[in-house]
């Protein structure tokens, strides 16, 4: 069996303990991490690897000195208590999904919405109750302001926008794209954020979004692109003519332009632009607001790398 995937078996399982998030045979091998920022791998040993050969590694490999396994899960040693806790956030992930539901049925009327997928803790069904619900909404290219605007003015309506100290089951939306499907940010976190984002409309975009990202197997050899309509919410007749029929009357491009001189106005001026470590971007192609970015994907890699020394 290969040193390399003992290796990043090992790496996957510690960098999602990171999370208290223990995983099945089937996710270690689907998120299986093979690059890191301090981990380059040569481009001949890079690999896909079968779900067969992680199984077989998980049940008898090197990798059995430093994990256990419990109720189908693996984790590190001494961490048997992240199981009941996970079917616990399952359970709670599961309930915040059907809540988004109605907030995602009536997404699909507004003017430009081509996809919207949870992401976050809700997607990779590891919520706590106090938990809010991450959504990435792609829109129309070239009209990302006018449909910003209008749904987060819907998400206002219904009473579920997050902010202040209103966080659990609120709609979180700090993160926008167009339909080119362009990210600015490109590293291991990232590649998380990404393959586990479940679309609720619009599967097909979202597939679109997957083969448009594939630098995300330069992290995640096993990626595939593919569709998970389990939640997935159908488009009807009804709300593609309404759709249809606004973006005729919002098409004019002096409407972006003023939503986009408004806009960045506004997030220049808001104090948490400054945030020293946090993300802010305001492009044509994306619009996302992650004030406190050092304390996600820089924080969970220091965290990460220091049990991977540990385990050494």
């Amino acid at each position: 069996m290969s040193s390399n995937l003992s290796k990043n078996i090992l790496a996957t399982i510690a960098y999602y303990d990171v999370m208290d998030y223990p995983m099945t045979a089937f996710e270690i091998w689907k998120y299986l991490i093979t690059q890191t920022a301090e981990q380059k791998i040569a481009d001949e040993e890079k690999k896909e690897f079968s779900l067969a050969e992680v199984i077989k590694e998980l049940e008898n490999g090197k990798i059995t000195r430093f994990v256990e396994k419990y109720r189908g899960f693996y984790f590190l040693k001494g961490r048997k208590d992240l199981v009941p806790q996970r079917l616990q956030r399952n359970k709670i992930s599961e309930k915040k999904f059907k809540a988004i539901r109605k907030i995602v049925y009536a997404l699909k009327f507004i003017p430009f919405v081509r996809m919207v997928a949870v992401a976050g803790r809700v997607a990779m069904k590891n919520a706590e109750s106090k938990s809010d619900v991450d959504l990435c909404i792609i829109f129309k290219h070239g009209r990302i302001f006018t449909g910003r605007f209008l749904a987060t003015a819907l998400i206002q309506i219904f009473g579920k926008r997050r902010y202040g100290e209103k966080i659990a089951d609120r709609v979180c939306l700090n993160h926008f794209l167009s339909d080119k499907c362009e990210v600015s940010i490109k590293d291991l976190y990232s590649s998380h954020v990404y393959s586990f984002l479940v679309p609720v409309y619009n599967a097909e975009a979202f597939k679109e979004f997957q083969e448009k990202n594939g630098w995300i197997k330069n992290y995640r050899s096993n990626f595939e692109a593919g569709i998970n309509n389990r939640k997935e919410i159908k488009d009807s007749r009804f709300s593609k003519l309404t759709r249809v029929f606004l973006e005729k009357i919002l098409f004019p491009g002096w409407i972006e332009r003023k939503m986009e001189e408004w806009q960045v106005k506004r997030i220049q001026n808001n104090p948490k632009t400054q945030n020293p470590g946090g993300i802010i971007i305001h492009s044509e192609t994306e619009l996302a607001f992650w004030p406190d970015f050092e304390k996600q994907g820089p924080r969970i890699f220091e965290s990460f790398y220091e049990k991977i020394l540990k385990l050494k």
